[in-house]
């Protein structure tokens, strides 16, 4: 084979790779383009089955109950943790500059505004959201949907509804109850090195936080609620066929929605900042 040829078909090999990456590009985009137009139609048809008739209360309590209870002894263990951790790590800055009296001020603004509806939201992310996702999820597999389709039964109504109000209106609750304990934590970590009465501890602690401190954070709990409970739901509700498909729904709620609410939370700060 001559060299020319050789060129040629070096060439045609190459040109050939790079239509096949272009076109794998071009598929990756328009799978995602696709996916997020079924997410926000799926958003849509959520929000206008909460304004129709045949509003399932009973499930409402049952799923508020499911969330609360599976969540409430790990928000406790991560609260509690939360306030300790950043007590103990900030104790030895605060003694450099002086500030000890400043110390429960800071942590307690530090868990309120931030620490405590980001880090309780990522954890509920995490249970709630794989728990949506791989219930619907097995309910898709098993035909359980479409059996209440044909009952003449709006699943709708009945399961995604139910499952994003009941985290729309719990996960703000389960943030305020985290805040609590973290303060709590936060008492037990300057009592490590120290002796602290718990009321004056936290007369220090909120003689430094003022009400425009709990507004932002607890308007954007109810935006966490919202995007777990969608991605969880939308994720179970939209599972493909076979039981792997109800991991597949599990993990990618979780890893969707805390990616979610990374980015609400980004987008309340700098809107707060504006403020």
């Amino acid at each position: 084979m001559h060299t020319g040829e050789k060129i040629k078909n070096f060439a045609t090999e190459r040109s050939i790779k790079v239509t096949e990456k272009t076109i794998e590009k071009v598929s990756k985009i328009k799978k995602f383009l696709i996916e997020l137009s079924d997410f926000f139609l799926f958003m849509a048809s959520t929000f206008r089955a909460m304004f129709s008739k045949g509003f399932e209360f009973k499930e409402f309590l049952r799923q508020c109950y499911q969330i609360g209870n599976k969540t409430l002894p790990l928000i406790s263990i991560t609260g509690i943790i939360m306030g300790l951790v950043l007590t103990i790590q900030s104790r030895p800055i605060m003694v450099k500059f002086g500030a000890v009296a400043m110390l429960p001020g800071m942590v307690a603004i530090s868990i309120i505004r931030e620490m405590g509806p980001m880090v309780t939201a990522l954890i509920c992310a995490g249970k709630i959201g794989s728990g949506i996702g791989a219930e619907l999820g097995s309910m898709k597999v098993t035909e359980q949907i479409e059996a209440m389709e044909v009952s003449s039964t709006n699943p709708m109504n009945f399961l995604v509804v139910t499952r994003v109000l009941a985290s729309i209106f719990m996960i703000p609750i389960l943030i305020l109850y985290a805040d609590g304990l973290g303060i709590i934590g936060s008492w037990m970590g300057i009592n490590i090195k120290g002796d602290v009465n718990i009321v004056l501890f936290l007369s220090q602690a909120f003689s430094r936080v003022e009400f425009i401190d709990f507004i932002p954070a607890f308007i954007k709990s109810f935006f966490f609620g919202a995007v777990i409970g969608l991605v969880g739901s939308y994720k179970g509700y939209n599972a493909g066929k076979g039981t792997e498909s109800v991991g597949i729904a599990a993990n990618s709620a979780v890893v969707l929605s805390s990616l979610l609410v990374i980015i609400v939370d980004m987008i309340a700060v700098q809107i707060t900042d504006m403020i």
